[in-house]
């Protein structure tokens, strides 16, 4: 059976980060994938030889369209919010995405929901992960426009924390890793393992997360130091399937249990009662 898979971000490129496997792996298996980004992502960080070229929103949004297709994504679209900036350093632009009505922002998506007949969506865990302002604004968002729709699964977009840290300390001894990435920063951030629910296996879909992350070339830029997303991309092969090769999420109201399941689809499998 077939199922819609609605994945709702923040900004282009938290889709490669993030959920990128995932995706391409239910677009492969037939089911119908589509992608909802809250803003353009203009408040990111590039190099001034980006910049140059035009509008950073223009350049985003066409970066998207590009790793939607290496996903397989059969539908895109932005709501149409401005980017919020980080915590530190605000954006201050009109309508900004971190401070729309939670209820106007959920109609909108709703609405994308309902015209999809989504059986999923994708949002992120209650701390936006790293505590990036939209990204909280994210899941606010998402956990009400799915109560309006009456989308029955919602998994949040995370990542195994301590597993994120052991990795951290691995990657930490190659040259050139920027001091963002130090483990200590990530002691509050994403999800404990105990509180998981699903740990799905994407290694078969590296080539097609490579490619969606190296869609985003904006945000692989700077004028200064290394962009995470610049070292992520020069990892090679065998070691992006290990880093990268599996994405989390947690079941909106399922209790943790193991083994983790690896099916974002379990919910409605298990399901006597929905129609075929």
């Amino acid at each position: 059976m077939s199922y819609t898979l609605v994945s709702f971000h923040a900004h282009p490129d938290d889709e490669a980060l993030l959920t990128a496997g995932t995706l391409a792996r239910a677009a492969a298996a037939g089911h119908r994938v589509v992608l909802v980004v809250a803003t353009c992502g203009e408040a990111g960080l590039a190099a001034t030889e980006i910049l140059a070229e035009g509008p950073l929103a223009k350049r985003r949004s066409a970066e998207l369209e590009r790793s939607g297709q290496a996903l397989g994504c059969a539908r895109i679209e932005f709501l149409g919010y401005a980017d919020s900036g980080m915590a530190d350093a605000p954006s201050g632009a009109e309508g900004a995405f971190a401070h729309a009505d939670t209820d106007e922002a959920a109609r909108r998506l709703a609405r994308i929901l309902r015209e999809e007949e989504a059986d999923v969506l994708t949002i992120y865990d209650p701390a936006g992960g790293y505590g990036h302002p939209d990204h909280i604004q994210v899941h606010d968002v998402g956990l009400r426009a799915a109560q309006l729709a009456g989308t029955p699964v919602v998994l949040e977009a995370t990542v195994d924390r301590g597993l994120l840290q052991r990795a951290l300390r691995l990657v930490g001894r190659l040259p050139g890793i920027p001091a963002d990435l130090a483990p200590d920063r990530f002691a509050a951030a994403y999800t404990a393992s105990q509180d998981l629910t699903h740990r799905v296996d994407v290694r078969a879909f590296a080539r097609q997360k490579r490619a969606a992350m190296a869609a985003h070339a904006s945000q692989a830029s700077a004028d200064a130091g290394v962009r995470t997303l610049a070292v992520l991309l020069r990892l090679p092969g065998p070691i992006f399937r290990r880093v990268l090769g599996r994405e989390w999420f947690v079941e909106h109201g399922r209790t943790p249990a193991r083994p983790l399941l690896d099916d974002i689809f379990a919910s409605l499998d298990a399901d006597p009662v929905r129609p075929a």
